[in-house]
């Protein structure tokens, strides 16, 4: 008799459970309960003021410097609620983070990427070289600041300050990645760049990514979820919800562009 092998069930990175996140009596996101996979790209979709950025804030404990968030239910990372790490340091340096608008350090191009890997113990110029060369490349930045990684990050054009905070994300060589409309400021070329990466990086990482250009979570999502008014309508793989193979008539009607 021929014993049948069973497929592993894919691994958790990140499992909510009834996560409710409110702004004073305003209710951002209700209830919500999903899983995130390991070495998966998560696609989050849906109007604004959806909760979408408010998820990713509480993945990472935004909450606590957020005047009048808060957050109840569980976030659990690597088999942890968030809540219950003592050391938020420690937690953030596993999860990489890039918003809609860059938030650049106040030092060169060079610092800004290698200060997250000095932070890590990494002190010979070689090594932090190899560092940013690398991040800066994924990022879609380093031909074009490859000769002046000495100059202020800041005066960088909005674009290239945007690929810079990716870099810089990246540097942390995070287990999770959080993307929030990345590419609002970056050229529909760089952004393709970018996207291309960001398929190769799952084999690294786990990403979480918010946008609004539902063609975009198409082409990068191996799953989608759909948030509407604070609710996580379904959650599905990407290509079916693209059939229109869906759960919610709203999301199809989401997908088809009439509302939104």
């Amino acid at each position: 008799m021929v014993e049948q092998s069973k497929a592993l069930a894919p691994l958790e990175k990140v499992r909510v459970r009834n996560l409710t996140i409110r702004y004073g009596d305003t209710v951002a996101l209700k209830d919500a309960s999903f899983e995130v996979r390991e070495n998966e790209v998560f696609g989050i979709i849906g109007p604004a003021n959806s909760g979408k950025t408010s998820f990713l804030r509480a993945i990472n404990r935004m909450d606590e410097m957020t005047s009048g968030m808060h957050v109840s239910g569980e976030v659990i990372f690597n088999g942890k609620d968030v809540s219950e790490w003592r050391n938020l340091y420690a937690l953030r340096s596993r999860i990489g983070v890039v918003f809609p608008l860059p938030v650049g350090l106040p030092m060169s191009i060079y610092q800004n990427v290698a200060f997250a890997a000095k932070l890590r113990g990494v002190k010979k110029k070689a090594n932090l070289d190899e560092v940013v060369e690398r991040c800066l490349t994924r990022a879609a930045l380093w031909d074009e600041v490859k000769d002046r990684l000495n100059s202020l990050g800041s005066l960088l054009s909005g674009g290239q300050q945007q690929r810079l905070t990716i870099a810089r994300a990246l540097s942390q060589e995070p287990e999770l990645l959080l993307l929030d409309e990345f590419s609002i400021a970056v050229d529909p070329v760089t952004t393709m760049r970018i996207e291309d990466v960001l398929k190769e990086l799952k084999s690294e990482m786990t990403i979480i990514l918010v946008t609004n250009l539902v063609q975009q979570a198409r082409r990068l999502a191996d799953r989608t979820a759909f948030f509407l008014n604070g609710e996580v309508v379904e959650v599905g793989d990407t290509a079916e919800l693209f059939k229109r193979n869906t759960k919610d008539q709203r999301t199809t009607d989401y997908l088809e562009g009439r509302f939104g």
